[in-house]
């Protein structure tokens, strides 16, 4: 069964702390009252539930990528490519991810369960035809990313379940999650080296370019940027401190893509980027001191009166 368990992706899972900034953003604007251990509980369950839906979307891409995968300088490895899978054992193993995940999302609230049916409907037009997204340039990144706002409702929905998020960081954590993918593309297709095999392995590749996933990685990066600003001086004025650090992760973040089989190209990898790792550490030290330290002068930026001489 090894080679099924390793189609699951089970080291992707880390993926799903994608949650975290959700549950934070909940905790800290509805003002749900929940005890730690009730909180903590909610997130384990809400954890495992999305890493099976998650899986059951990998199922399915491995199987139906395969023809493709070949052409792929590693992906050519994997176990659907070089082995006998059984076909009915996969879609079985996809049958069972979903049931296990979406029972496990219905212990906790029905916002959650729909957010989970809408992770999973992803996977589905992402992977399977005639839908196919992946395969369609400019939609690949974006109906991919997408999963990274809904993570961010999911947890959302692990402590407020029964409120919404403001419109503006879904979009910012939607368009951050489009940067990734397309540097992920770009740092793939530089490392492939090859337009014609490109396009073989992944069919949108046939219209692209690295300076034109430059260019739209960038673009991603200045969307996400306005409405994470948006909504972080919206809540809290003293995060415009924030910002500059913030664009500096997304500076970062291009810089590795540059290394040689960088490790954007699988960010289930990225805690070896021990630089990348202090970075967010930095972050998050620095944001939680803005959280709890008041800048009154830092007003006159949301002050609509006019500075008299």
């Amino acid at each position: 069964m090894k080679k099924y368990l390793r189609v699951m992706r089970i080291d992707h899972w880390i993926k799903q702390f994608f949650i975290v900034p959700g549950c934070i953003c909940a905790y800290l604007l509805a003002g749900e009252d929940a005890t730690i251990g009730a909180a903590l509980l909610h997130f384990v369950v809400g954890f495992l539930g999305t890493s099976l839906i998650a899986s059951a979307n990998y199922v399915i891409n491995e199987w139906l990528d395969a023809a493709f995968d070949r052409f792929h300088p590693t992906k050519k490895n994997r176990s659907v490519v070089t082995e006998d899978v059984d076909g009915r054992v996969i879609w079985a193993l996809w049958g069972a991810l979903s049931l296990a995940g979406f029972c496990l999302g219905w212990l906790l609230s029905l916002s959650f369960l729909v957010t989970q049916i809408w992770l999973w409907v992803m996977g589905i037009l992402y992977n399977v035809k005639p839908f196919r997204t992946k395969d369609i340039a400019i939609l690949d990144v974006l109906s991919e990313s997408v999963n990274n706002a809904i993570r961010l409702l999911m947890g959302w929905f692990l402590i407020s379940p029964r409120t919404l998020p403001p419109c503006s960081i879904l979009l910012g954590y939607w368009m951050a999650g489009a940067f990734l993918m397309a540097i992920k593309r770009y740092a793939e297709y530089r490392m492939i080296g090859d337009p014609e095999l490109a396009g073989k392995y992944r069919r949108s590749f046939r219209f692209y370019t690295e300076k034109s996933l430059l260019i739209s990685a960038f673009f991603y990066a200045m969307c996400s940027v306005l409405f994470i600003g948006i909504f972080l001086t919206k809540y809290r004025i003293e995060l415009i401190l924030f910002m500059p650090l913030l664009i500096g992760l997304f500076c970062y973040y291009f810089w590795i893509s540059f290394k040689q089989d960088s490790a954007v190209q699988k960010p289930e990898k990225l805690y070896g980027e021990k630089g990348l790792m202090a970075y967010l550490l930095l972050l998050a030290v620095v944001f939680t001191l803005l959280m709890l330290i008041d800048i009154p002068a830092l007003n006159i930026f949301v002050t609509n009166a006019l500075t008299t001489f």
